[in-house]
């Protein structure tokens, strides 16, 4: 496609959003008499969604597609499970001055991660500010194995946050955000409900105002982090929730941060706290 034809369709599509949540945040009215005028109720009244709800917060899978639900069931077809494999493979790889890997301090994954992946971010005192789980795995390799950062969203990275993460699937997202963690949080909320980009689109407006609506063929979910790090049939290929925050700038024309910034770490914090109790899916997929 020319550069041109990019442009404007990027430009009428950006236009065609902009209208659309304005015609949802302004006149919901209008949905009342399709759907009781809660967009949510029917997934609430579906008794398979039951493991993915607490109260009011729904995961990411609930507005998956069928065919999206079915290939994150099955470990077998679930692509992402070839990041945790990576993974796997990464906790026992010698590497750095100190001739270590991350079994030799941590040993059987499967004993000693258990419910790790589920309490991050948090506050980390050699930081001085909050850590996401990719930070600490860094940070174990830059103080203990004494070996090279990875960088965020590769394979190796991406393949130990995978394979700490699957050690908790099943369990339930539990962040704190009191104590140390309280600055972070109140910085993450205000990101929150920030309006950015040329098109003065806040990440509430999506994800709390609209959630359950259509945007053309996008149905808007809450933007739950428990399925993260995910495969993404948008990429076709594993991803972090911080490339996930990236696209949400993009896609309203914003600059974004960079992956492992402190905006996006604070971010992650705020998110994570809104999917509280909601059980960990990682590695999902999600659309």
């Amino acid at each position: 496609m020319p550069r041109l034809h990019r442009t404007l369709f990027a430009t009428a599509a950006s236009l065609a959003l902009i209208g659309s949540l304005a015609a949802c945040d302004g006149d919901r009215s209008k949905s009342a008499a399709a759907d009781s005028g809660d967009p949510l109720a029917q997934y609430r009244a579906n008794p398979k969604y039951k493991d993915f709800m607490v109260g009011e917060k729904m995961s990411g899978y609930v507005f998956a597609s069928p065919e999206t639900q079915a290939m994150q069931d099955d470990d077998f077809e679930n692509p992402g499970m070839l990041a945790v494999q990576d993974g796997e493979t990464e906790w026992s790889k010698v590497e750095g001055a100190a001739g270590k890997s991350c079994a030799s301090c941590h040993q059987d994954a499967a004993k000693t991660m258990k419910g790790v992946a589920v309490t991050y971010p948090k506050f980390e005192p050699k930081r001085g500010k909050l850590a996401s789980l990719e930070h600490r795995i860094n940070l174990c390799r830059t103080e203990n194995m004494k070996a090279a950062e990875l960088r965020w969203d590769s394979k190796p990275l991406l393949g130990l946050t995978a394979y700490v993460e699957y050690q908790s699937r099943g369990l339930p997202i539990s962040v704190k955000v009191d104590g140390p963690a309280a600055p972070f949080f109140e910085e993450g909320k205000k990101f929150y409900y920030t309006r950015r980009g040329q098109m003065d689109i806040a990440c509430a407006q999506c994800h709390e105002n609209n959630a359950g609506m259509n945007i053309g063929v996008e149905n808007l979910s809450q933007g739950q982090s428990n399925g993260y790090p995910t495969y993404r049939l948008k990429w076709q290929s594993f991803g972090s929730l911080h490339r996930r925050f990236e696209g949400c700038n993009e896609e309203v024309r914003a600059l974004p941060y960079p992956r492992g910034s402190d905006e996006y770490t604070n971010l992650e914090l705020y998110v994570a706290w809104r999917g509280n109790g909601l059980k960990s899916e990682a590695p999902s997929v999600r659309r």
